[in-house]
């Protein structure tokens, strides 16, 4: 669950970075997208960018989650700032429709945050056919329609911006996660790999966000058990939902093709790329995880008006 600090309640390390840079609301009179946005890491970009001054539409499948997020929008400074759908992101009809609707009502798509998933983290042998088929379906399917039906939008418009969500787990296959989980990152940062290639040069960019960890996030709270988490996690740091969006303002601002979160994450594409056995032997030493991920609270990062 998130708690929401005013803008008058604490001068945040982000906020005091956007007043040094005089930036402030750099996103005034921009429409933003964020698909799978009603929870965790989602719902903390969506309200990164209202802050900042865009007009951000957010779907969602999760009944609970929107109505959450709805009741945290009235209590937020700016709540016609955010406009909030239910919308199966698997349903490449319904998608596109969410998105023309949001189009036809501002004229403009200027960001696309892809962030929609379906997380089970089960062995092959265990998981269904159909959950294998369904974890593709949401994280890599809905990003494919999103991003084709946003694009002739963006370069009709002469510039935008497609942030996808993916994650360490696209690079590191140690034990633990689930497989399809792994195949669905692995295939988002291929695909925004060659989409970037391919948008050399033109004023549409395209941004990867590789999160490691995100703690107090559903993830965990509903779907993943920390104990899935290898012992070695517990001595490193760990990233919360507003760290992400805080990353996602810093690739809008100045587009850059990968962000890994944390830092770190760098060394370990480069140690299991080396060194694939020592890495997951290392994984595996000490045994399961034993931090409590779910069992985190954040506040979401606002600027001081």
């Amino acid at each position: 669950m998130s708690r929401t600090t005013t803008p008058a309640a604490r001068r945040t390390k982000s906020g005091r970075r956007a007043q040094r840079h005089g930036d402030g609301a750099f996103l005034t009179g921009r429409t933003c997208l964020v698909v799978g946005g009603a929870q965790g890491i989602g719902w903390a970009t969506a309200v990164a960018m209202a802050d900042h001054g865009a007009v951000v539409h957010v779907c969602d499948v999760d009944n609970d989650s929107l109505a959450r997020a709805t009741e945290e929008t009235a209590r937020l400074p700016w709540p016609e700032r955010l406009l909030l759908a239910r919308c199966d992101a698997t349903d490449r009809r319904a998608l596109e429709q969410w998105i023309t609707e949001a189009h036809i009502a501002t004229g403009r798509i200027d960001v696309l945050v892809n962030n929609a998933a379906f997380t089970r983290w089960e062995p092959v042998e265990t998981m269904s056919t159909e959950e294998i088929e369904q974890t593709m379906a949401a994280g890599y399917g809905a990003m494919v329609s999103a991003t084709k039906t946003v694009l002739p939008l963006m370069r009709t418009a002469g510039g935008g911006h497609i942030v996808t969500m993916g994650s360490s787990l696209g690079r590191l296959y140690v034990k633990g996660p689930s497989a399809a989980y792994c195949a669905s990152k692995a295939a988002l940062e291929a695909f925004t790999t060659i989409l970037q290639i391919e948008l050399q040069n033109s004023p549409v960019h395209a941004t990867l966000i590789r999160p490691g960890a995100v703690a107090g996030t559903g993830f965990f709270q509903h779907h993943v058990s920390s104990q899935r988490m290898p012992r070695l996690a517990d001595f490193l740091p760990c990233a919360t939902p507003p760290d992400i969006a805080h990353a996602v303002l810093k690739a809008l601002r100045r587009p850059r093709a990968t962000v890994d979160i944390p830092r770190f994450l760098p060394a370990l594409y480069l140690s299991h790329a080396l060194f694939p056995g020592t890495l997951r032997r290392l994984m595996e030493t000490g045994g399961p995880g034993r931090r409590d991920y779910g069992n985190v609270r954040w506040t979401h990062h606002l600027r001081r008006s």
